[in-house]
């Protein structure tokens, strides 16, 4: 966690309405971030932004559908345009259909469930990385699940994208000049991740015990975990 505001520094937090994305946008407000919001309920939105902004920090906020490339596109560009750079980013939006047996999962929102997770991450990343290689590099966490690495009853859609995440994470890693990626898997229900793999290249390098999860997710997001190697990959969970 940062010590000291980080002058100038701007994060982008899509998915941020409610619950881990709204927590983590509030700890970058905390840390002296301008933060930029982005969801689908702009009702939700604004009340975070409110918060952030009743403590003194600078937050804006757009409703954003992440599966869309000009709304995923403009989310970044109120950034830029706003605060003048991007420096981390949070992409944690998700969607997906009620659990139910492979046969039985309703096909509209197996799309849904891919469409957000998978496309929507891929086109925050698409954005994002361009934006941060301007102002000199950043850094980008992608939420991803447990359940990408491990088989889950009755989730296929949401296996299937939280894999996905890992592999386009897995893809991006090493190639990403002036960019760190990180996957974040943290056990929502627990608020713990059980472990941290320290991953270099796509391969497993070390491991340290997991913390809380927007303490974790700022910690990688503002390069502030000593036991990183520099230019590693972190992917955060149970594995």
């Amino acid at each position: 966690m940062t010590t000291s505001p980080p002058a100038g520094k701007v994060a982008l937090v899509a998915g941020a309405s409610r619950g881990i994305g709204a927590d983590t946008a509030r700890a970058f407000a905390d840390a002296g971030y301008a933060v930029v919001l982005g969801a689908r309920d702009a009702e939700a939105l604004q009340g975070v932004v409110d918060a952030i902004t009743a403590g003194g920090g600078r937050a804006v906020a757009l409703a954003t559908d992440v599966g869309d490339s000009e709304s995923s596109e403009a989310l970044v560009r109120l950034a830029v345009d706003t605060f003048g750079r991007l420096d981390a980013a949070f992409n944690n939006a998700t969607d997906g259909p009620m659990p139910a047996p492979l046969a039985d999962v309703d096909l509209d929102g197996f799309d849904r469930g891919l469409r957000t997770n998978v496309r929507g991450t891929f086109l925050g990343m698409k954005f994002q990385v361009p934006a941060m290689l301007d102002g000199g590099g950043g850094t980008i966490v992608n939420m991803a699940s447990v359940a990408g690495v491990r088989a889950m009853t009755n989730l296929s859609a949401y296996v299937a994208a939280k894999a996905a995440i890992y592999r386009l994470m897995r893809d991006f890693a090493g190639r990403g000049r002036g960019i760190l990626v990180a996957t974040s898997d943290l056990p929502e229900a627990l608020g713990l991740a059980d472990r941290i793999l320290v991953m270099r290249a796509g391969r497993i390098v070390g491991e340290r015990p997991g913390g809380t999860t927007e303490e974790e997710i700022m910690a990688l997001a503002t390069g502030h975990r000593p036991d990183l190697p520099g230019g590693a990959v972190a992917a955060m969970g149970a594995a």
